[in-house]
């Protein structure tokens, strides 16, 4: 009979010396299995793995350190996930229309995806009118936001905006507030994309100024925005760019905690105090298809990031301990071979990060291998959400996995593994130095080709790309339409006639003071950027002016 110890009971030694036995016996030649992150994974776990009475610290309770179970007490039992669906598309007007749909099938948070154009800093009529709105929404002046969010209470609903540094998008929703008469400390939301050095790593044409002055926008922008509009979250710490670009998940969580540190850090240097500016810093993930892995890595990270924030920062209000995260199932998981079998990749992937305790949600269309998502499966997508909320009850237990000795055991592995890489970052001299050396991008690099080598060799299955293939009609395909060009010549013709109709001087005098805060430490360009905004100043332009102070965002590649 087994013996009770500390009021459990622990395996029985002679049983589990035979179950190893008849395992050995039936399976012959046994494989190693590693997840992605490399951990080595058992055939089986139990408590000679976990031992619960001897790691409950570690365990905890919901809302409470080490936050393992989650950083709220009721978690998703007393308010679930926000969903907060991607939405980018041709002219303003077709994104509000796309946008009142998402909102009426269930979403009830805004997430704008700008037009590449936009990303790479440039105005609709400095591009080629056959690539404007086919990634994104063309918004290039506080007008086209205030058309993109008509009939949407700035006060209430939440919005994320994709908005790399100088937060241009931001500031044309703000000008918008303000000619509504919306109170600045009534928005809410996240800058998205404000996390420089992700997009330096792995998004070269999101970076837009040379890396010093990405560093310093970014400090001005979060001290603004926890002087002025206190419940927007300047800081997304994105791990999703780097995962996207062949981090395994251990690394995306250790890079992007790293950065976490490294930008808590140039805060604490201008003199900002932790606990004012720690609780609006927030994290944005990518949720691969590795099930109890994802949940074990976020599980993992919020340990992390409640020590990180308490010993390494100094903060002593626990709304600074709390990892706040917003996860989007991976696109790079989805095939364009069988697309439908997408609609499974990404219904695993969403139960994963609902499991790993996540705040908010995006998940994927099942076409978006294949083009900007069609209006069907946006809807697909949303209505997977609703399905694992309403139907299959995975809100009604918190943690439900919490005290899986296999979930334990690679939680506290993945919590070591993490560390690990961390380590790696600290002694190259933090984040920004890692970056700037190129040793992160090399790291990230060496995982992608690994991957990609078991994906070729068969190692790991892919279905329908190199297993169980099938021949396809490719013309029965979901294809989204390109935006209709007639209609973005008149928004082309629009943006021409508004910026004739400005006032000139207006708009010099904001361009020459924002030129004039970028070489003065002490004037705040993300101000300026607002100011800018308010008097008609358009994206390319600003966007323009503080390349030509700052200097232009070239990326070196790293091989």
């Amino acid at each position: 009979m087994n013996k009770p110890v500390d009021g459990r009971l622990l395996s029985n030694p002679d049983a589990h010396g035979a179950w190893e036995q008849e395992y050995a016996a039936t399976i012959g030649v046994d494989k190693q299995v590693t997840n992605r992150s490399g951990v080595p994974i058992q055939p089986l776990y139990t408590d000679r793995d976990w031992n619960a009475a001897q790691r409950s610290d570690a365990l905890g309770l919901p809302g409470q350190p080490p936050y393992t179970r989650g950083i709220y007490p009721t978690m998703h039992r007393g308010r679930t996930w926000t969903q907060r669906q991607l939405i980018g598309l041709g002219t303003p007007a077709e994104y509000n229309a796309r946008l009142r749909g998402v909102l009426a099938q269930g979403a009830n948070a805004i997430s704008l995806i700008p037009c590449n154009s936009v990303f790479r800093g440039y105005d609709m009529d400095e591009s080629h009118i056959e690539l404007l709105g086919t990634c994104g929404t063309v918004i290039n002046t506080w007008e086209h936001m205030d058309r993109a969010l008509e009939g949407v209470d700035l006060a209430r609903t939440s919005c994320a905006q994709n908005d790399p540094s100088p937060f241009t998008l931001l500031a044309f929703m703000l000008a918008t507030a303000k000619r509504r008469g919306t109170d600045w400390r009534q928005v809410s939301g996240t800058s998205n994309q404000s996390d420089y050095l992700s997009h330096y790593v792995a998004n070269h044409m999101f970076f837009r100024i040379a890396l010093p002055g990405a560093r310093r926008i970014l400090g001005d922008h979060i001290e603004f925005c926890n002087r002025h509009v206190p419940r927007w979250n300047p800081m997304s710490v994105v791990g999703q760019h780097m995962q996207q670009a062949g981090a395994n998940p251990a690394e995306a969580v250790a890079f992007t905690l790293s950065t976490a540190v490294q930008n808590a850090q140039d805060c604490i240097a201008r003199g900002m105090d932790p606990d004012e500016f720690l609780p609006r810093f927030t994290f944005f993930f990518d949720i691969s298809i590795s099930f109890f892995e994802e949940i074990a890595k976020f599980r993992a990270a919020r340990r992390i990031w409640a020590r990180l924030t308490r010993d390494r920062l100094g903060a002593k209000d626990p709304r600074s301990w709390r990892f706040k995260f917003h996860g989007q199932t991976s696109g790079v998981d989805l095939t364009r071979q069988q697309p439908l079998n997408n609609i499974s990749r990404v219904t695993v992937q969403a139960m994963a990060g609902i499991l790993g305790g996540l705040q908010s949600l995006h998940t994927d269309a099942y076409d978006e291998a294949l083009s900007v998502p069609s209006e069907y499966g946006a809807r697909i997508a949303i209505a997977t959400q609703n399905i694992l909320r309403e139907e299959a009850h995975l809100t009604d237990v918190i943690d439900p996995l919490g005290g899986s000795f296999y979930i334990e055991k690679l939680t506290d592995q993945m919590e070591a593994e993490i560390e690990r890489v961390m380590r790696i970052v600290d002694d190259a001299g933090g984040m920004y130095q890692a970056v700037e050396a190129g040793l992160v991008q090399r790291m990230i690099g060496e995982s992608a080709r690994k991957f990609q080598r078991q994906v070729d060799s068969g190692a790991q299955t892919v279905v329908g790309v190199n297993a169980y293939q099938v021949d396809e009609d490719s013309s029965a395909r979901p294809i989204n339409p390109r935006p209709d060009r007639a209609a973005m010549q008149a928004h082309i013709d629009a943006f021409q006639a508004f910026k004739a109709q400005r006032s000139q001087a207006a708009v010099q005098g904001a361009l020459d003071a924002l030129a004039s805060a970028a070489n003065d430490a002490s004037d705040n360009v993300f101000g300026r950027v607002v100011e800018a905004a308010e008097a008609g100043c358009t994206h390319g332009e600003i966007c323009g002016t503080l390349r030509r102070e700052m200097g232009f965002g070239n990326v070196q590649a790293i091989v």
